[in-house]
């Protein structure tokens, strides 16, 4: 495997008993990781960009939160829509969206 120039993280509110509990699974964070998942796809971007759902964060008020790496830009309130803008501008275009930023 290849390192990946970005690893986007996108909480799934999962528990140590691996249970979905929480605000970022209540809001959608499921279809926001399958967003991500088609964008990579669809923009050829396989092996250069892995997507990971994670366990809880623990800042559900700001959830869903989304996490890119290497650039540790932590991005807040995601919704699925916001996908493609975060695609656009910070992984194909390397400028963070500051209206998601946290």
């Amino acid at each position: 495997m290849n390192n990946p120039k970005y690893h986007i993280f996108v909480c799934g509110s999962f528990r140590s008993n691996g249970r979905q509990k929480g605000f970022c699974h209540s809001k959608a964070s499921l279809e926001i990781m399958e967003t991500f998942l088609e964008e990579v796809e669809e923009r050829g971007l396989s092996g250069k960009v892995l997507v990971t759902n994670t366990g809880c964060l623990g800042i559900c008020e700001k959830g869903p939160i989304v996490i890119i790496y290497p650039d540790n830009v932590w991005y807040g309130s995601v919704k699925p829509g916001d996908v493609e803008e975060i695609m656009d501008l910070h992984i194909e275009g390397g400028k963070e969206v500051e209206r998601l930023k946290l």
